[in-house]
């Protein structure tokens, strides 16, 4: 029977002590009041108090917390904008007295303060320095916030635009004027890139039109000192120099034609292409090369004449050939 009896006592011993024990987590710190008067503040660790005379007012988190506020606001030019301030703030632990009594509800007096400071600064920007001093922004709400905060026990660690949201036709446009400033950069290295394709070319044609041309010139060259030798050749074995030169196209007209005829594929058509043509031709040039001397002779007797001396040739012309009716 006693067993029984001492089973409740140690029970209700064991509740009774529990009245006069509390315990206080990490990072927090326990507020007391003794009959709704502030008694003491307790640290982390197992805490007591008197039951009924004291009582838990209520309890600090001492960790870094961090509150995210959303704030719209207008631009200097006129554009909504909608900014997301991370405010990064912990209670002091020498302040927490403050921190407690002082302030109902930190978390509105952290936005208020947020949203005048970023309504204040904002407005003064365009858009595009909200972008780029986005840090300015930053540190002109934690200088303000710190300046008002420090009175309620409350320290700012760091405040952090973290995202700057424009309006949404706002952002379509933004995007299409920077895919126009792209497309005009890739334009003007295309346009570049084709110029120097055209320079290259240019040069390219350039340097073959000269080496063609001096290919050329070497080639007549050739060929006229061949004809050169040729004539000497033949004035050797007592043929002047008009007849060496009409044998010579003769030969070579010939020449031509036997060309043509070796190309299967040809359409070219040579006029007059009768088997006289190479003797009229000669009969031509030698009636020529007589008409010109005689000019040449009439030229000179006049001269003299008139008193004009000849003038000296290095290479005087040859001879009229004796008979101008020779055929080949």
């Amino acid at each position: 029977m006693g067993g029984f009896i001492a089973i409740p006592i140690i029970i209700f011993s064991f509740l009774f002590l529990l009245m006069f024990i509390f315990i206080v987590k990490q990072q927090t710190a326990a507020i007391v009041e003794r009959f709704g008067r502030f008694q003491s503040i307790r640290n982390s660790g197992i805490q007591f108090k008197i039951p009924i005379i004291d009582r838990i007012a209520g309890r600090i988190n001492l960790k870094i917390q961090q509150l995210d506020v959303l704030v719209e606001t207008k631009t200097k030019d006129d554009v909504f904008v909608r900014l997301k301030i991370s405010v990064q703030f912990q209670v002091i632990k020498t302040s927490v007295y403050e921190a407690f009594y002082k302030l109902e509800s930190p978390h509105d007096q952290i936005t208020s303060y947020v949203f005048d400071v970023v309504r204040a600064e904002v407005p003064k920007m365009k858009l595009d320095d909200v972008f780029e001093r986005k840090d300015d922004i930053a540190i002109a709400v934690k200088r303000e916030l710190n300046e008002a905060m420090i009175d309620y026990g409350y320290d700012i660690i760091k405040t952090l635009v973290t995202d700057i949201d424009p309006d949404v036709q706002v952002k379509a446009a933004m995007n299409r004027i920077n895919a126009a400033e792209r497309e005009k950069v890739a334009a003007e290295y295309e346009a570049e890139a084709e110029r120097i394709k055209i320079v290259a070319k240019a040069r390219a044609e350039a340097e073959s039109k000269r080496l063609q041309g001096q290919g050329i010139a070497d080639q007549r060259r050739e060929i006229a000192r061949g004809l050169e030798e040729s004539v000497d050749v033949l004035n050797n074995v007592g043929i002047n120099s008009q007849e060496a030169s009409a044998l010579i196209v003769v030969t070579q007209h010939y020449d031509t034609l036997q060309s043509i005829g070796e190309e299967t594929n040809t359409n070219l058509i040579l006029l007059p292409n009768s088997p006289q043509a190479g003797s009229n031709m000669l009969n031509d040039m030698i009636a020529s090369f007589v008409a010109s001397n005689q000019i040449g002779e009439e030229m000179k007797k006049s001269n003299a004449e008139k008193g004009i001396k000849p003038r000296k040739r290095k290479n005087p012309p040859p001879p009229p050939p004796e008979d101008p009716d020779v055929n080949f």
